[in-house]
């Protein structure tokens, strides 16, 4: 495992800094209906755990989770304007603003999704390493799963065929202390989660304290090694997010009204400060480095807001049934009740 360097660690910083600028501005732009939608799930609080372990990859290596995807969609290194232009249902979304939020998705990043239905996403991830197993590849897919999800039957399905096939999967729990508003120990008979893998005969890299970028990092490069040659590993990343399970969930929006717990958190855990006070204390006094990155970070943040607000929205038949595979000609037979009032 190559030890960071201050370009990696500075790197790092400037992902970081920039996915929270990003998800606290759709926070804002949520409450004043800019963007719209059911659910919005942030990954604020997150960012070491998606950051520090996505390091450990190689371009040629996949990645694929679950709702909570912006952070995970910028860490690859997706457009910020196509990404906020998803949010908002734009056409230049990434998606073409079919997906938004919970939908995220490059095949020029192999990032596979964003998806909206719980553990859905999972018996996917064991497909995609399937593909490389089978054509003699090395590549790894990491996956990112909450914690509720690991008491859900695809979570159980896709682990044990992982462990069949010897796939080169990296199972990712990040475990987060609440599947929606209801606590891990009151959910799961085994609350450490990642002894989880035991029953299925896979190598567990344990807990990590997924605040700290630097430690996460040092497990998953870990965990991607053995994966490449021997097949699974599950890793626990301990985090917390910093809003609700989703936006429309108001327990956290006033942030002078905010629980002790939350306040602890981000007292003594807040994953940038963590890092930051790493950089400052091994590479000197860098701070103009850090706070260029700050500054940068709103500058793109704000553009892909200004990018999004300017883009025309999906509209007519093309629009709508654009991307849909029906064999090797664009040919719709659809009822005309379908297609009625669609210009």
């Amino acid at each position: 495992m190559p030890s960071p360097t201050k370009d990696m660690l500075l790197d790092w910083y400037r992902q970081m800094v920039l996915i929270r600028e990003f998800e606290e501005t759709c926070h804002q732009l949520y409450q004043q209906k800019r963007i719209t939608g059911v659910y919005l799930h942030l990954y604020s609080g997150h960012e070491a755990s998606g950051v520090g372990s996505m390091a450990a990859l190689r371009k040629s290596d996949h990645v694929i989770t679950a709702y909570r995807d912006h952070g995970i969609a910028l860490i690859l290194g997706m457009d910020a304007n196509a990404v906020m232009a998803e949010m908002m249902g734009k056409k230049t979304g990434s998606s073409g603003g079919k997906g938004g939020s919970m939908h995220l998705a490059s095949a020029a990043h192999n990032f596979w999704g964003g998806y909206a239905i719980v553990g859905g996403h999972l018996p996917l991830a064991a497909g995609i390493a399937l593909e490389a197993r089978y054509r003699g590849k090395d590549d790894v897919t990491m996956t990112y799963v909450g914690d509720g999800a690991t008491n859900n039957g695809y979570f159980h399905e896709s682990l044990n065929m992982s462990a069949i096939w010897d796939l080169p999967v990296i199972w990712i729990i990040e475990n987060n202390g609440y599947g929606m508003g209801t606590e891990v120990s009151r959910a799961s008979g085994q609350t450490e989660l990642h002894r989880k893998a035991k029953a299925y005969g896979i190598k567990s890299f344990g807990r990590v304290d997924a605040q700290d970028a630097l430690a996460v990092y040092k497990v998953a490069s870990k965990a991607v090694e053995y994966a490449r040659d021997n097949g699974p590993a599950v890793i626990e990343h301990v985090t917390y997010r910093y809003r609700g399970h989703g936006v429309s969930d108001k327990q956290y929006d006033a942030r002078d009204d905010m629980s002790a717990e939350l306040r602890q958190w981000m007292d003594e855990r807040e994953p940038i400060k963590i890092l930051r006070d790493h950089i400052l204390g091994k590479h000197g006094d860098i701070g103009d480095a850090l706070a260029e990155h700050d500054e940068a970070a709103k500058k793109i943040v704000a553009q892909a807001v200004e990018f999004a607000e300017a883009s025309d929205l999906p509209r007519g038949r093309d629009d709508l049934l654009g991307n849909t595979y029906v064999g090797s000609q664009r040919v719709y037979k659809t009822p005309a009740s379908i297609g009625a009032g669609i210009d």
